[in-house]
């Protein structure tokens, strides 16, 4: 049976070290990684840890954000995949190691996609430390999670977004789309996406051309034009349009988008849906 009130003090950032030095030796693994997350967990705990023989808890510790490279590099070339898919994931991992782990295709079956996915490429893929030549890598994987992961990765070279534009799978498309690295001209091309999820996606970009927003305005899809109303890039014409749109979820979006102009959003106060006069209101009174 959990001790919780352990886990509690285990995880508790204001409990002294000698507590958490005793914690750290618990017999309880949940115990012993509660210490690993505690945001005030003293290095030299966490090097031990690092050495656990529970795999939770070496996980535990390879993302934390108070490890050294000497306990990532160490983690980096666990037995266990989860652990080094936390070290991939980990923002203090050094290049060097995230090339290393860009090698590794360990799997795990994601039941809420039902499908395998490719846990440690995917983490390094998403990592701002991987260089260039990793991710341009990775965005050419045959998998695409993996793909995705690349190209949602703000350090992405533009050559390789370039080429996902017209990638096959549309999800690795809404990952270009909602990148903000992404450029104009690859954001105008893919306004013209045929899969809704993708056009959202940019019509939420606040890199994409007021151009493109306009003719996103007019979309068939209210989830589309909901995204342009809330889009503070969006021209104040095509702001005032989306006013008169039929959707009252559209309206009430437009009424807290802070680039709406006054004159709209004073309209928008006296509309017939009650959602989007209060929405109106509330701004009004800011």
């Amino acid at each position: 049976m959990r001790d919780w009130k352990k886990e509690n003090m285990a995880s508790d950032p204001g409990t002294d070290r000698e507590e958490l030095l005793a914690l750290a030796k618990d017999w309880d693994w949940h115990v012993r990684r509660a210490v690993a997350l505690n945001p005030g967990a003293p290095i030299e705990i966490l090097r031990d840890l690092s050495k656990d023989n529970v795999q939770w808890v070496r996980e535990a510790v390879a993302g934390s954000l108070l490890v050294d490279i000497e306990i990532l590099d160490l983690l980096s070339q666990d037995g266990d995949g989860f652990v080094r898919a936390a070290a991939a994931n980990n923002h203090l991992t050094f290049p060097e190691i995230l090339e290393d782990l860009s090698w590794d295709e360990t799997m795990d079956f994601d039941y809420s996609l039902s499908k395998n996915r490719y846990i440690v490429q995917e983490a390094v893929a998403k990592n701002p430390n991987s260089s260039e030549e990793v991710i341009r890598t990775l965005s050419e994987h045959r998998d695409e999670g993996v793909r995705a992961a690349a190209v949602s990765n703000s350090n992405v070279p533009q050559d390789a977004l370039f080429k996902r534009r017209i990638d096959l799978s549309w999800s690795v498309r809404m990952a270009v789309a909602r990148n903000q690295e992404t450029s104009v001209e690859i954001l105008d091309y893919l306004a013209q996406d045929r899969i809704q999820d993708v056009r959202e996606a940019v019509a939420k970009n606040l890199k994409t051309s007021k151009d493109s927003l306009r003719k996103l305005a007019a979309d068939r899809d209210v989830e589309i034009r909901a995204a342009v109303a809330q889009n503070p890039s969006a021209d104040p014409e095509t702001l005032k349009v989306l006013s008169g749109d039929w959707a009252w979820k559209v309206r009430e979006t437009l009424a807290k988008n802070p680039s709406t102009p006054e004159e709209v959003v004073i309209s928008l106060a006296e509309d017939v849906d009650q959602s989007v006069k209060k929405a109106a209101r509330a701004r009004l009174e800011e």
